[in-house]
């Protein structure tokens, strides 16, 4: 992948910030189905999140791109037209302007590879219309919530943990050094891949997602600690709400679990994968540490973010100890060790995290 490729260099790294980390470093015969199917989803994506067009529309627009991508007759122009006007990021304005010219490059790949990228859109837009169905506001005054635990899963699995299937299944046809994976246990893993780097985000989120209209904070959770949505929305109902973030970031680290099980078991050969993997879990678990060390993070201003300094620092580190599964699972396990000191003891939330 070079920048000369239009849509896989230059366009995919505008829209897709740390997923091409891991994408520029995997093997070629990866990049374009990866790459294709992350452009897709991220152009459904935008035009779901456009909050200027009537929600109506919004679906109505991503019903036609769920049809096309399928491989059915739509207007993806007439799409673009629509949406791209609104978009005050360049790239993905770009993103929908090229559209048909992601699409004619999906056409061309190998039909297996095709229908994998076909099938993770499916998923994932599926997820999109779940998400514009369950909360119909696009602000605080319109706030609604995810039913249950189950519900917040379901919708991991829809916009996360699919791509982690497809992530395996990608690379099991692709890399014949992975002939030893079992494929069903290791799809499995990868689910819990995607649903752990899908839980941090959700908890990072919360205040963004509050302003929109959205708490994936399931309300029957919320209700046995006497809150509702809306408590959220003010910095001490939100500090209330901190039991329930503590069990959200145990689940969050049950995913990383299985997460780094996936990737100690990529052959050492193919350091490429385990970077690819390596690398947003050890962001992802740096995340999560200084979530649970900020004193009320759900009404954290600004957003907990790891820096871009620290997430160079992280890049590097991992790069090192890449070739070993005993210095990956250390990393691993001291930032695991952290994590739950500070959910086990509150006090140690009063104290900034260590340097990711």
């Amino acid at each position: 992948m070079t920048t000369s490729d239009e849509l896989l260099g230059d366009l995919l790294r505008q829209v897709s910030r740390s997923f091409y980390l891991s994408l520029a470093i995997l093997p070629a015969p990866l990049r374009e189905p990866l790459g294709l199917g992350y452009l897709l989803a991220r152009a459904a994506d935008t035009v779901a999140d456009t909050r200027l067009i009537a929600r109506p529309e919004r679906i109505r627009h991503l019903e036609t791109l769920r049809r096309r991508y399928a491989g059915e007759p739509g207007d993806v122009a007439a799409v673009a037209r629509a949406c791209g006007p609104h978009q005050t990021q360049v790239a993905e304005r770009r993103l929908l302007e090229r559209l048909d010219a992601v699409l004619a490059r999906l056409a061309r790949l190998p039909d297996a590879d095709r229908e994998r990228v076909r099938s993770v859109l499916t998923t994932l837009t599926d997820g999109m219309l779940f998400d514009l169905g369950r909360f119909p506001g696009d602000d605080a005054g319109g706030l609604a919530a995810l039913a249950t635990l189950e519900e917040l899963d379901r919708y991991t699995y829809l916009v996360a943990g699919c791509v982690g299937e497809f992530w395996t299944d990608v690379h099991m046809a692709h890399r014949p050094r992975l002939a030893c994976w079992e494929p069903t246990t290791m799809r499995a893993m990868g689910v819990r891949f995607g649903k752990a780097l899908q839980y941090t985000n959700v908890l990072r989120d919360v205040p963004a997602d509050l302003a929109h209209g959205r708490c994936y904070l399931p309300a029957r959770e919320l209700a046995v600690l006497g809150l509702g949505p809306a408590d959220l929305l003010e910095p001490a109902g939100a500090a209330r709400a901190r039991p329930l973030l503590d069990r959200l970031l145990d689940v969050a680290l049950g995913h990383y679990d299985a997460a780094w099980r996936y990737t100690l078991a990529v052959p050492r050969r193919e350091w490429r994968m385990r970077l690819a993997c390596a690398w947003p879990l050890v962001i992802g678990q740096a995340t999560l540490e200084m979530l649970a060390a900020h004193p009320n993070p759900l009404a954290a201003a600004p957003p907990v973010k790891v820096s871009r300094a620290a997430v160079r620092a992280i890049l590097a580190r991992t790069t090192l100890a890449a070739w070993s599964n005993q210095a990956l699972a250390g990393t691993a396990a001291r930032r695991r060790a952290r994590i739950v000191a500070r959910i086990e003891n509150p006090s140690c939330a009063a104290r900034a995290p260590r340097a990711p």
